[in-house]
């Protein structure tokens, strides 16, 4: 017999721990259960950059935090779970941290066996453990501490259990206090009252592993002081007691970093930023998105059409971007013909991105010019051909003509198509210009002409409150003459020598 139509099978929930802010820390699991989410229910702590392994049309809906008006009490989070479970719905209840280390995660756990819910628990790195390896704080020592205890700051009112102090100032190792900012006089006080002495070591660590990461070390008796108000210090935040916590400052390698707190806004095309950003972040900085220009196929193929149709009549083929090989490699392959169709050519890349994004299919760049621009790759070509030869450009649509001026007034013959449009993004997102307006955003990089001019249209004069680092002296020079000079300039012209340029500024 079948099913009503009307009977509904309930879903699933996903209670995950998204870890203490870096998304590098997702788990492959808690990405895997993302990936099939059609709601996920997460926590403000929570890094966004985190929602993006969750479907597109996923409804992410977030239940708000400490210090938020729109917090929500923990029976609307457990019918929110509920109720789009019964839906038959797959829910990610997404938390910071681990869910079972002081997230509430019982409460929830009860709610949904009590509505014969299935559901499945993902572990997350908790705060501790973080910051024991992001602040340089062995919890464990073979010395000095040979266990350690993980403590609220903040219990129930008319806790049927109160901490025993008495117990926690003899505990033989570390401990971890959570969420005990706003309770530091009283912990602090209390271990002390009950024999801690006062000159125990304590290191605070405030969001831990974000780029904004803050790490405080003083006495046990201090504590109340260096974190009271609460605004000095505010939460999430954890505190570290115990010998370990006097350890030097040398083992806080993600402190650091060259780059640790500087906030860079990277202006690459959205599908070009991530390896960019990920260099950035790698090397400590606070990583904002912006683009400035899009990339879209061009308006017309037939001249590029005509030209893949009639390979064998060039010596040389000439890409002047990353984006150019992909495109036309791309339309070489969806016109019926691959690769092969170029083993008489030889190929001419501008840079190494670009010889990178040529072996990407499997081709070696003939000719890379020992300097990354256009001028030199024009006077190598035209200096190493010394007969007339056929030269194809693969150019965007638009762009400097030194390429085919060079070439042509050497005697070669030139064919120039475009393979792809860049256009001006017209407005930035409204949370880039408030940061930028609050000075909080430290450098902008600009890495072509063409964002230059998008990013002076976009911004106007609130790109003098940050500093603009250029990738090349043409770009320097197109800066300079909308009148914004750079502060850094690359002297290798790749991302990895613009990042080398706000090392050294």
């Amino acid at each position: 017999m079948l099913e009503s139509s009307s009977t509904q099978l309930p879903g699933k929930v996903y209670l995950v721990g998204a870890g203490p802010g870096d998304p590098g820390l997702l788990t492959l699991r808690a990405q895997q259960c993302l990936a099939h989410a059609d709601v996920v229910l997460y926590d403000y702590l929570v890094n966004v950059r985190i929602l993006r392994h969750a479907p597109p049309n996923a409804e992410l809906v977030c239940s708000g935090g400490h210090g938020r008006h729109n917090k929500w009490p923990q029976p609307k989070i457990n019918q929110r779970m509920i109720d789009e479970a019964l839906a038959g719905k797959c829910v990610v209840r997404l938390k910071s941290g681990d869910p079972i280390i002081f997230g509430r995660a019982a409460e929830e756990f009860d709610a949904l066996i009590a509505n014969q819910i299935p559901f499945e628990v993902i572990p997350g790195i908790t705060a501790a453990l973080a910051a024991g390896s992001y602040a340089g704080l062995p919890l464990t020592h073979r010395d000095s501490a040979s266990s350690v205890a993980f403590v609220t700051g903040h219990q129930q009112v008319n806790n049927p259990t109160p901490l025993d102090y008495q117990a926690l100032a003899q505990f033989p190792g570390t401990l971890v206090f959570y969420m005990g900012v706003t309770t530091a006089k009283t912990w602090s006080s209390e271990l002390i009252r009950h024999g801690l002495p006062a000159d125990t070591s304590v290191a605070l660590v405030r969001r831990c592993s974000w780029p904004d990461q803050q790490t405080i070390r003083c006495r046990l008796d201090e504590v109340a002081e260096r974190v009271t108000p609460y605004q000095k210090f505010p939460p999430p935040a954890i505190a570290v007691v115990g010998p370990i916590a006097d350890m030097g400052e040398s083992l806080n390698w993600f402190q650091n970093r060259p780059l640790f707190g500087q906030t860079i806004l990277v202006t690459r095309p959205e599908h070009q930023a991530d390896a960019f950003a990920d260099e950035l972040e790698a090397a400590g900085a606070e990583v904002l998105l912006q683009p400035a220009i899009r990339i879209d196929p061009p308006d017309d193929w037939s001249k590029v059409d005509q030209a893949i149709q009639q390979l064998e009549i060039y010596d040389w083929i000439v890409f002047s971007s990353a984006n150019g090989v992909r495109s036309f490699l791309d339309r070489l392959w969806q016109s019926g013909r691959d690769i092969r169709q170029l083993q008489h050519v030889q190929l001419a890349a501008i840079g190494p991105a670009t010889a990178a994004a040529l072996e990407a299919f499997h081709l070696r760049a003939d000719l890379v010019p020992n300097k990354f621009e256009a001028e030199t790759l024009a006077q190598q070509l035209a200096i190493d051909n010394h007969t007339a030869q056929s030269f194809l450009l693969i150019r965007a649509s638009r762009g400097r003509e030194v390429l085919a001026e060079t070439l042509s007034a050497n005697g070669h013959w030139v064919t120039q198509v475009v393979v792809y449009r860049s256009t001006d993004v017209e407005a930035p997102d409204a949370e880039i210009l408030e940061r930028l307006r609050n000075d909080s955003i430290n450098w902008v990089t600009v890495t072509s002409s063409a964002i230059a001019r998008s990013l002076v249209h976009m911004f106007g004069p609130e790109l003098k409150r940050t500093k603009l680092a250029s990738i090349s002296p043409i770009t320097s020079a197109t800066l300079r003459e909308l009148g914004y000079a750079p502060h850094a300039e690359a002297s290798e012209y790749t991302m990895p020598g613009v990042i080398e340029a706000i090392r050294k500024t």
